[in-house]
């Protein structure tokens, strides 16, 4: 049967100097009637300190499917014929955001002069600057344009974010990537690109694949040992927090560097099968907004480092509070308590965690002797246990608190995290998140923090996402040409 599809599609590839420009047809007798023809024009574009190699690969891989999705589309769709060109060139890549949308759109009206719709895949920068040039109509680009697709790019400006040494991003760009900055450096700092994005994604079709290593101080991608967003979560070069914004199909791929698709079939594969079914029709799984929260740690006086574990992302059942007054005048007394929450039955959720703190005593060796829960081995009593303590004539009072774990709902299932520092001193980190359970509808955290004494402090940020099956099908809203062949 794909012997067949190929030899129904008629390939015809014209390669110039960092040029790639393919034609995909489909073969009609003289005598047929005439057809109603859809044009897509794909433009691969390329990062800083890239080349139109860099896209080889991704370009490749979706050259290589396409036939079969042109074949269902058809098939489903008698009359319409669809017909396809691949454009990906070099382009000055230490530019501004505005000079690079220029040549981008030279380039399209130089090579893809037709009135087929265009399909921007643009890498980092490249995105970046296809978004701008979208949103900004530079040649005339709004009305082409069907979908632009980014990769890893800095959607949001790059100076809000703490680097390297602690100097400012647009400072760290010039002297770590350019001997010769000519704008690229202060776009990437200062232009944020979420109104463009939006305006994209409310107007046309934005698809952004974002990625990232799975902790703050991990060093999966410190390429050359050192860690670029040491308090962010990065793919070595971005932020994923940066990585998209309002308006998009967050599409998140996983644990991978900056330029990893170019190299790495299996996320080349992920993507092409992503934008073709944006285009042709299908699901896509996409990363949407669950939950967030903050905490906090100062570091004690005494020399050395804190660690702290924090468990986040349950949900608060219940909390209280009692008091215990020792009448006696000689004699030292003790009470037993069980405090207890009881979460919905229907939403099938386990006990998480307990806080329980001494708010009041009148004597020092009053206070907390024994805390756990009431059944330790059974996961869904949410009981706790305290045993309390008070000399003569003083009083105990204790604030509690229970927590359940805050499943999502039934068929939803979790997608990924984000964990940054937001404020706070050097020598302060975090240095593991992990998801607390293998429970795909359980999106809570455990975080591994530390501070080095004395008193170092940090303030963090969390947020959860869960996945969300859109439909997309581009193509459906690309108008038809109609000739004779």
């Amino acid at each position: 049967m794909f012997n067949q599809i190929m030899k129904r599609l008629s390939v015809v590839v014209a390669v110039a100097l960092c040029l790639q420009l393919g034609f995909y047809g489909s073969v009609k007798s003289a005598g047929e009637s005439p057809a109603g023809v859809k044009e897509l024009n794909f433009v691969f574009l390329h990062g800083a300190r890239g080349v139109s190699c860099t896209q080889q690969l991704l370009a490749d891989t979706v050259l290589e499917y396409i036939p079969g999705y042109i074949y269902e589309y058809e098939r489903a769709n008698p009359g319409i014929k669809v017909n396809v060109n691949a454009l990906n060139r070099c382009y000055p890549n230490d530019v501004d955001i505005d000079s690079w949308a220029r040549n981008i759109a030279d380039d399209v009206g130089k090579y893809l002069p037709g009135k087929g719709k265009i399909i921007f895949v643009g890498h980092s920068m490249g995105g970046k600057a296809a978004l701008y040039a979208v949103a900004k109509n530079v040649g005339n680009l709004a009305d082409r344009t069907a979908l632009v697709v980014t990769i890893n790019s800095p959607i949001k400006r790059l100076d809000g974010y703490s680097v390297a040494g602690g100097g400012s991003f647009l400072a760290y760009c010039r002297a770590a990537l350019w001997q010769s900055d000519r704008g690229i450096c202060t776009s990437a700092a200062s232009y944020d690109s979420s109104e463009d994005g939006k305006w994209v994604g409310q107007n046309r079709h934005w698809l952004a694949f974002v990625a990232g290593e799975n902790t703050p101080l991990s060093k999966q991608f410190d390429y050359g040992g050192v860690d670029a967003f040491p308090r962010d979560m990065d793919d070595g070069a971005i932020p994923i927090s940066a990585q998209y914004s309002d308006g998009a199909d967050v599409v998140y791929y996983g644990e991978y560097g900056h330029s990893d698709f170019g190299i790495l079939p299996e996320v080349a594969d992920f993507m092409a099968k992503g934008i073709l079914r944006c285009i042709f029709g299908g699901s896509i799984e996409c990363s949407v907004f669950a939950g967030s929260g903050s905490f906090e740690h100062k570091a004690n006086w005494r020399p050395g480092t804190d660690y702290w574990r924090d468990l986040v992302g349950d949900v608060l059942g219940m909390s209280g509070r009692f008091w215990h007054w020792n009448e006696s005048y000689t004699g030292w007394q003790e009470w037993e308590d069980v405090v207890e929450y009881y979460p919905p039955t229907h939403e099938n959720d386990k006990r998480s965690r307990y806080q329980v703190s001494l708010v009041r005593s009148s004597r020092l060796s009053t206070g907390i002797q024994e805390l756990r829960w009431l059944e330790p081995d059974n996961s869904e009593d949410c009981r706790v246990y305290l045993r309390t303590k008070a000399a003569p004539r003083s009083y105990i009072q204790v604030d509690w608190s229970i927590y359940r774990q805050g499943l999502l709902p039934v068929g939803t299932k979790r997608d990924r995290y984000e964990v940054r520092i937001v404020g706070g001193t050097p020598l302060a980190g975090i240095g593991r998140v992990s998801w607390a359970s293998d429970e795909l509808r359980d999106v809570r955290l455990e975080i591994l923090s530390h501070a080095e004494s004395p008193f170092r402090w940090f303030e963090a940020e969390w947020r959860v996402f869960q996945k969300e099956v859109r439909q997309r099908k581009v193509i459906d809203e690309i108008p038809e040409v109609s000739f004779a062949r």
